[in-house]
């Protein structure tokens, strides 16, 4: 029997492009649930849009020099065609800047207003003087009371997680005039979590302690233990939805509580276009609300928008919240300020029509249970290993032998082996199996799971060998091409979840798109027959193809080239020193001098022992540039000496003054070098 299912994801902040670690955390698995539920004939309405009231917009507007609406504007685009690039299948896809979201929005503000389910309080804020307002979170930064992060923002520690109040930082500055703010009286509305605290007991700790993943489960017990507290609802801002009450001028509804409630929006702007009614999908008891998150998320999902819903009155409470944790990219945390991301737009160009093998490596590697990592080389690996050479060399061989042996008829099978009925009815078992995994969010396990009905087909045919029982038993052949195609008709139905792509173009290839021997999800356990005999297939087509190594080598530059962007932007300029009087310089002899011989210092990796001409003498000096310059690099440079350092023995080696050396920002040692010309000889002194 179907069900009723309302998907949401998480509401992308509109002030960049999106990223693997979105897709990933996210997107993919929402949309691999959502496919897979319309597979089955399941009343499915998945859910999105962007969230454009976040304090990041208007900084990133600010040093634009640009209003958040042009910010929104542009990054609603790119990241809505990016979701259509990668075959997420939303049912509708909207915006918090929407004339629905503002009016859904404020009538749940005022309804909760009205049931006097606020705390209405006067409290002391951030100030800032000079940009004469309030500091929202994000303009705020200072050192967390948790862990001493010093870059902590006024509303969560992005180095502990610890969700904070800008009041809670210590030293804080504004990131407006990088001035100490002062506290100042303002007007606000509160949430009062506190009042809901048995409810969330009783609701998550006790009704979902089996069935919700321990990483939620555990973040959302942690905060209970805690003890809630009231949450401000309201923000002393221009850009976002005004507050409607009485003494709200100058207020909007602060980011956190608009946002959830862009789920309810964008589902009735869907039901509206469709001629639908919104309210079963959210009020009905029948219907499963599932949202997808990241894990810094889990608080609003798990606690305050519950709370929220709770307090209408009318709404059903989600069934799961199968929170992910993060993606990292190389070893390190994904940064979008630091570009170390890999970015869909980006990737779109490099990799063309390959959506679905990041799809597939994302899905491969998500990160469900713990933070996991991204690595060029393992796409390369699970593309060419598992895609190219498991799935489409089974679909490309069975379709190649098709059209060569029978003019791409499905052949008319004969009595089948204990070995063909037995593989018959593992592909059967598939659909079952890879549901359970679905339906219990483990799509890592589900993709494996597909990838092993396409390791069947291949060790079927690899094992029944048509190409050489052809020259010897016609009937025979026909049998097993016959059950190879069954294996290639299940994969074209059970991979269109995971492979959207991919699932179009082979049942273009199988010519099932529009006839009457597609098949649904249920039908690859339940049919005796997928892909009839006498059924006319089309030509071979590579569903896959190979990536070489030059390809990934090119992305692993564009990151170390951010890695070196980064490097060299955070290279700190060190101080000024204490001043010193001209009495002090003079007392340093500097010459110029010329290096006559170097060798590798034996049993060290820093040090090259140096014969240098100082113009006065030849001296021995041992420098620290032996992982910057092989000896015969510096024989005859010309060089800047501090003759008249005080000797020291180093490794048993007297060294009678300093080769002068800086770093570029990269951290490479170079010379701090006279003039080359012939003019400057050994001994000039510097001055």
């Amino acid at each position: 029997m179907s069900k009723r299912y309302t998907i949401t994801t998480a509401l992308p902040y509109t002030n960049g492009p999106i990223h693997i670690g979105h897709l990933a955390g996210v997107y993919v698995p929402a949309d691999i649930y959502a496919r897979y539920l319309r597979l089955t004939g399941n009343d499915v309405v998945l859910i999105g849009g962007s969230d454009e009231h976040g304090v990041p917009i208007t900084i990133k507007a600010k040093n634009e020099g640009v209003t958040p609406q042009d910010i929104v504007d542009k990054y609603h685009a790119i990241i809505k065609k990016s979701f259509e690039d990668f075959g997420i299948s939303f049912d509708n896809y909207s915006r918090t800047s929407a004339p629905i979201h503002h009016k859904t929005a404020s009538e749940f503000f005022k309804t909760l207003n009205e049931k006097g389910e606020f705390i209405e309080e006067i409290t002391e804020q951030l100030y800032d003087a000079e940009a004469n307002q309030f500091l929202a979170d994000r303009f705020v930064t200072g050192t967390c009371p948790k862990c001493g992060n010093e870059e902590a923002y006024g509303d969560q520690c992005e180095k502990c997680g610890t969700s904070l109040n800008a009041t809670d930082l210590i030293n804080p500055k504004s990131t407006l005039t990088g001035n100490t703010p002062t506290l100042k009286e303002t007007k606000h509305w509160f949430l009062p979590l506190n009042k809901h605290e048995d409810f969330l007991k009783k609701w998550i700790l006790e009704g979902h302690k089996k069935d919700w993943k321990p990483n939620v489960y555990g973040q959302v017990k942690s905060w209970i233990d805690d003890g809630l507290r009231p949450r401000a609802v309201t923000r002393d801002l221009d850009w976002g939805i005004p507050v409607p009450a009485e003494g709200g001028e100058g207020k909007v509804l602060y980011v956190w509580f608009d946002a959830p409630i862009g789920y309810i929006s964008s589902t009735i702007e869907w039901a509206e276009r469709e001629g639908k009614d919104w309210e079963p999908y959210w009020k009905d008891e029948n219907t499963k609300l599932i949202h997808f998150i990241g894990k810094d998320n889990i608080v609003f999902h798990c606690i305050i928008f519950p709370s929220m819903l709770k307090a209408e009155g009318s709404y059903i409470l989600p069934e799961n919240v199968p929170a992910n944790e993060f993606l990292n990219l190389e070893g390190n945390k994904l940064s979008t300020s630091k570009n170390w991301a890999v970015w869909l737009p980006e990737y779109l160009e490099e990799f063309p029509d390959q959506q679905d093998v990041l799809r597939y490596v994302l899905t491969a590697n998500a990160p469900e249970t713990k933070d996991n990592d991204f690595t060029w080389k393992d796409f390369q690996a699970r593309n060419n290993n598992e895609l190219v050479a498991i799935f489409g060399n089974f679909i490309n061989r069975v379709v190649v032998l098709t059209n060569k042996y029978y003019d791409g008829v499905v052949p008319e099978p004969s009595d089948f082996t204990d070995v063909d009925l037995e593989t018959l009815a593992a592909v059967k078992a598939y659909p079952n199996v890879i549901a359970s995994s679905i339906e219990r969010y483990r799509f890592r396990e589900a993709g494996q799971e597909l990838m092993n009905l396409a390791r069947l087909g291949n060790k079927y045919l690899a094992d029944a060998e048509p190409w050489k029982v052809i020259k010897e038993d016609e009937a025979r052949t026909k049998t097993i091409m016959y059950v190879a195609l069954q294996i290639a008709s299940a994969l074209a139905t059970l991979s269109e979840p995971f492979l959207p792509f991919t699932s179009t173009k082979l049942k273009g290839i199988l010519n099932v798109s529009s006839s009457a021997v597609e098949n649904s999800w249920n039908d690859v356990s339940e049919k005796e027959v997928l892909l009839p005999a006498n059924h006319q297939i089309g030509k071979a087509e590579l569903l896959f193809s190979k990536i070489e190594d030059k390809t990934i080598q090119e992305q692993l530059n564009k990151l170390e080239a951010s890695k070196k962007a980064n490097e060299a932007a955070n290279k700190a300029i060190e101080p000024q020193k204490d001043t010193i009087t001209f009495e002090d310089f003079t007392k340093l002899d500097i010459r110029v001098g010329t290096i006559l011989e170097a060798e590798k210092m034996p049993k060290t990796k820093k040090l090259l022992v140096l014969k240098v001409d100082t113009g006065i003498d030849t001296r021995t000096i041992v420098s620290g540039i032996a992982e910057s310059f092989s000896p015969e690099e510096v024989v005859g440079k010309k060089v800047t000496v501090l003759v008249n350092l005080a000797p020291r023995k180093l490794r048993g080696v007297e060294s009678q003054g300093m080769i002068l050396m800086t770093e570029t920002p990269e951290g490479k040692l170079v010379f701090v070098n006279p003039d080359e010309s012939d003019d400057v000889k050994a001994g000039s002194q510097i001055s």
